[in-house]
C-alpha cells in the first residue's frame, strides 16, 4: 500500500490518501482537504466512487434496473419517460432488481488495479430512498400517496429501503470504506415535504439503513440538493458521517458552521448554480476559502467535490480553478492557519 504521496500531487506527506480522508471524516486532523472528483480526472480522486446499483445500463445508458427508460435532451442524467407503477394494481406484478446479483460488483477489483489500495473506496447506491420511489411511481403520484394512499406508499418505500439495505449487507467484504446515499429533499428554499412528515415516513427507514452500514463498520455518506437545514439535525442524530450539501450557494455558510461543524463532516463543492458557472477566478477561492475557514476548521471536517459540469456551462478554466482552490487554501499543512493565512489570502486575490 502506498503510504506517501507524490511531491507533485499533494506534498510530502507522511500519511496517505486512505488515511488523510479517514481524518477528515472523522476530524482527527488531516494534513489537506481531501478531495472527490466525481465525474473526470478520478486519478487525482482522494476518495473513488463505484456504482452498486445500475440505474445507466444499456448501450445508451438509458435503463434503470428498476425498469424505467430515461429521457435525455442533454447530456445530464435527464428523467424518467413514464412511471413504472401507473397504478397501485402495477406494483404487485413489479419485477424486483436481484440485490444479490454478484454482477453489480465486477467493477470493484478493476477499479483497485486502478487506482490502488491507498483510496477510500465509497460504494454508490447511485439514486436512493425517495427518489427511487418518485421515479418508479411519478413525482406528483407519490406526493399525493403519501397522504392519501398511505398503504401502498409504505409497501414501496418497504421495498426500496430493503433493496438497499441488502446491498449494504455485501458491502464490506468487497473492501468499501463507506456507503453513498443519493436522495433529493430540498427546494431553493424549503423541503419537499414537511419536517413532520419526513420524520414520520423517513427518518426511521434512514436510521435502520444507517445502522445498519456503521454495523458493518462502514460510513455513511448521503448527497442531498436544496435547502434542508430543517433536517439537518435529523442527518446528524440518526448517524450521517459524510454530509453532500451541493447548492452551498443557498446556504449561510458561515451559520452552518457555526451550528453543525465539527459535528459532521461536510462534503462541498463550489456552487454549480451560480459560482462554478458563472464566476471569476478571485469568486471560486472565496467560496472555497469561506467552506474551510467554516466547516473545515475542526481539524478536518471537510471534504472537497469536483465535478465537470459542462452540459450546463461550465467553462474549462472554472473547472480548473475549483481543483486549484482546494488544493491551496485547503493544505492545512502548509497553510498554518487554514485558509487564513497570508499566502491564501494572496492565492484569494489571484496574486501568486
Amino acid at each position: 500500500m502506498q503510504r506517501r504521496l507524490q511531491e507533485n500531487d499533494k506534498g510530502d506527506y507522511a500519511v496517505g490518501r486512505l488515511e488523510q480522508v479517514k481524518k477528515a471524516i472523522h476530524m482527527q486532523g488531516p494534513d489537506y482537504v481531501p478531495v472527490l472528483f466525481f465525474n473526470k480526472d478520478r486519478e487525482q480522486s482522494d476518495l473513488i466512487m463505484i456504482d452498486v446499483v445500475r440505474h445507466f445500463m444499456g448501450q445508451k445508458k438509458d435503463m434503470s434496473e428498476w425498469g424505467f427508460r430515461w429521457e435525455r435532451k442533454d447530456e445530464t442524467m435527464g428523467q424518467p419517460e413514464e412511471e413504472v407503477i401507473k397504478e397501485w394494481e402495477d406494483f404487485r406484478t413489479l419485477k424486483m432488481p436481484d440485490a444479490f446479483d454478484p454482477g453489480r460488483f465486477s467493477k470493484v477489483e478493476e477499479n483497485r488495479l486502478m487506482y490502488g489500495n491507498d483510496r477510500y473506496y465509497l460504494a454508490s447506491l447511485v439514486l436512493t430512498g425517495f427518489s427511487v420511489m418518485s421515479f418508479m411511481r411519478g413525482f406528483s403520484n407519490i406526493m399525493e400517496d403519501l397522504y392519501l394512499e398511505r398503504e401502498y406508499a409504505e409497501k414501496l418505500a418497504d421495498a426500496v429501503f430493503g433493496f438497499e439495505e441488502n446491498i449494504i449487507r455485501q458491502l464490506k467484504s468487497y473492501g468499501f470504506h463507506g456507503v453513498a446515499f443519493f436522495d433529493d429533499w430540498g427546494t431553493q428554499s424549503n423541503l419537499l415535504i414537511s419536517p413532520g412528515l419526513w420524520r414520520e415516513f423517513f427518518k426511521p427507514r434512514y436510521k435502520k439503513q444507517f445502522d445498519l452500514a456503521h454495523q458493518s463498520g462502514l460510513d455513511v455518506y448521503f448527497h442531498c440538493c436544496g435547502c434542508i437545514c430543517d433536517i439537518i439535525p435529523d442527518f446528524l442524530e440518526i448517524g450521517v458521517d459524510m454530509l453532500n450539501i451541493s447548492q452551498p450557494n443557498l446556504f449561510d455558510i458561515e451559520d452552518i458552521g457555526r451550528e453543525f461543524g465539527g459535528k459532521v463532516c461536510f462534503v462541498c463543492p463550489v456552487s454549480y448554480q451560480t459560482t462554478s458557472i458563472s464566476g471569476t477566478r478571485e469568486d471560486i477561492f472565496g467560496d472555497v476559502k469561506k467552506l474551510v475557514d467554516h466547516l473545515g476548521r475542526f481539524n478536518g471536517g471537510l471534504l472537497g467535490y469536483v465535478e465537470e459540469y459542462g452540459s450546463i456551462g461550465m467553462p474549462d478554466e472554472n473547472y480548473r480553478h475549483c481543483i486549484e482552490a482546494f488544493r491551496t487554501l485547503g493544505n492545512y499543512k502548509r497553510n498554518t492557519r487554514g485558509s487564513g493565512s497570508e499566502e491564501a489570502r494572496n492565492e484569494t486575490k489571484g496574486t501568486t
